[in-house]
């Protein structure tokens, strides 16, 4: 693994880039990027699936997003699709420059929000050759659906007001993604089990990391309510496309959105896969749940990019 940067405008974007050991930097490989889930940096999920896809060949790259983790960019925790999905294509930029990356021979993986972000980026990003998503979501339709209308127009209104703050140089609201702790969960009543299973993750495991903050600058909502992660599907991507859905049902609507990214894909060559009792966050990190899911990955690209 090497840590790495390039740009995404003025903003510099920091990266792990995992190689399949022994690399030839003059032999060609396949690579692929890595988008993320929402508040998860390089070391969390992405750097789980990257090095497993460079053990088995691929030059594999993941990497904070703007405003977030090391990388650059203000407002700090700001979360906005539009920037995100230009760091994925900034992100094939900088493995164009790379002589052991073969330029016909990238694809893409995109995990949970970043499986949104990065089906947005295929649309128009033909460089992708193979595109894969592991528990993929819309973040916009996600956020759009989990409350209802009024608490939705409630929020914008307050994305105004924070707005007006920090034109008037005062100070902005950043709000937690999750409970910083089971306790703290606990102490506010929250039973559901994914909210559970994404603080244990983030927040109590060997993965929790002190460049994820878990915050959301609020003002990220405007941004967020807007996107539309797979509407152009249908006319727009082609590429030979990998799902991947924890089979175990819960309110991050996985599986729902996994099934309706399938269905809506026009590409000749698609599967869907589903990694059966496995829930949201057990896809994350848990060997039971990764191990099939990679297993599917792997003979995918290979067969589309080359082993």
């Amino acid at each position: 693994m090497k840590r790495v940067t390039f740009a995404n405008r003025a903003n510099e974007v920091v990266g792990n880039l995992h190689v399949p050991e022994g690399l030839n930097e003059t032999g060609s490989y396949a690579a692929i990027v890595i988008a993320t889930p929402g508040s998860s940096v390089k070391e969390q999920i992405g750097g789980i699936y990257a090095s497993k896809l460079a053990d088995a060949g691929f030059v594999a790259l993941t990497f904070d997003p703007s405003h977030q983790g090391e990388s650059g960019g203000e407002p700090r925790d700001l979360e906005d699709p539009a920037v995100r999905v230009e760091d994925i294509r900034c992100a094939v930029d900088f493995l164009m420059t790379r002589p052991f990356v073969d330029e016909a021979r990238v694809g893409l993986l995109g995990i949970c929000a970043g499986g949104g972000y990065a089906i947005h980026a295929a649309l128009t990003e033909r460089r992708f050759k193979a595109v894969g998503t592991v528990v993929a979501n819309d973040i916009g339709s996600f956020f759009r659906k989990v409350q209802p209308a009024d608490a939705l127009m409630e929020m914008l209104d307050e994305v105004g007001r924070q707005r007006t703050s920090a034109a008037r140089g005062e100070g902005q609201r950043r709000d937690p993604w999750i409970p910083d702790s089971l306790d703290e969960a606990v102490e506010a009543g929250i039973s559901d089990p994914e909210v559970l299973e994404a603080v244990r993750f983030y927040r109590e495991s060997e993965y929790r990391h002190p460049n994820s903050t878990n915050r959301l600058l609020y003002t990220s909502y405007g941004h967020i309510l807007a996107f539309d992660g797979f509407g152009l599907v249908p006319e727009l991507l082609t590429q030979p496309l990998q799902v991947i859905v924890g089979g175990k049902r819960g309110n991050t609507g996985q599986y729902e959105a996994g099934h309706r990214l399938f269905e809506m894909s026009p590409a000749g060559d698609k599967d869907i896969f589903v990694v059966e009792g496995a829930g949201h966050y057990d896809l994350y990190d848990k060997p039971e749940a990764v191990a099939p899911a990679v297993g599917k990955l792997v003979p995918f690209y290979r067969r589309h990019l080359g082993a």
